[in-house]
């Protein structure tokens, strides 16, 4: 395999997205007074904080609503089992609040530095790019945050170049900026169809990180179909270069 580029999803690949959220949610609940902190469980808030967030997220993606709608819609969502009903401005002031406590609990999976440090140490090094879907000025002030900036040459975010994943022209735009032939580029990422089908579908070596072990035997037959290779820790990936 005469792979030279590796690219990245962001969000529950490199970093831990979910778990900053849940831990978000949960911090947050805690100061916005006792008919919130008294409710549910904070893991059921989760799961529900989740649902909402995947829910408005792909009407963001699809064009339905724009990224700050997407934000108030989930505010909104949230709370009105509480019997709360939030203008747009306060919508807005709820999710920038909530956002601080998501933002402080930003930190990478356990196995990406070792990932990418194992990548670079290659001979030759293989060059790190992320695609990921989202505006760029939010998924940049992740990267940078987490101290991925200067390990990336290139960062593609579907906010910027128009497409989202699985669209294979965002695919084929991350291999132009690299001066690559689809074909000599993997890329990983934890949603099936989106990353690693799509990344296949495009022409590069589309890879699964299913970190959860939830894949079922449908979406394994789907992907080895497909030739997607599926891993449960980033610790696998350059096996599968070798």
């Amino acid at each position: 395999m005469s792979i030279t580029v590796a690219l990245f999803d962001l969000d529950d690949t490199l970093l831990a997205h979910r778990a900053a959220v849940d831990s978000g949610i949960r911090n947050y609940r805690r100061v916005l007074g006792s008919a919130f902190a008294d409710g549910p469980t904070d893991f059921t808030e989760s799961v529900r904080w989740t649902a909402l967030e995947e829910f408005h997220y792909h009407r963001y993606l699809s064009g339905e609503v724009n990224f700050e709608g997407q934000r108030q819609a989930r505010a909104r969502g949230f709370v009105e089992p509480y019997g709360v009903t939030l203008t747009d401005t306060e919508a807005t002031r709820w999710f920038d609040t909530y956002f601080e406590s998501y933002r402080a609990a930003w930190r990478l999976h356990d196995d990406a530095l070792a990932c990418l440090d194992t990548l670079h140490a290659r001979s030759p090094a293989v060059r790190i790019g992320i695609i990921t879907n989202g505006e760029p000025e939010f998924q940049t002030a992740k990267i940078t945050a987490v101290d991925l900036a200067d390990r990336v040459n290139h960062v593609v975010a579907s906010g910027a170049f128009g497409h989202t994943k699985p669209d294979p022209r965002i695919f084929h735009h991350a291999c132009e900026l690299f001066g690559v032939d689809p074909a000599d580029a993997i890329y990983v990422g934890d949603r099936l169809t989106t990353d690693a089908l799509g990344a296949a579908n495009a022409g590069l070596t589309g890879v699964w990180l299913d970190r959860e072990r939830s894949a079922t035997t449908a979406q394994l037959d789907e992907a080895r179909g497909a030739g997607v290779t599926v891993i449960q820790s980033l610790d696998e990936l350059e096996a599968i270069l070798d």
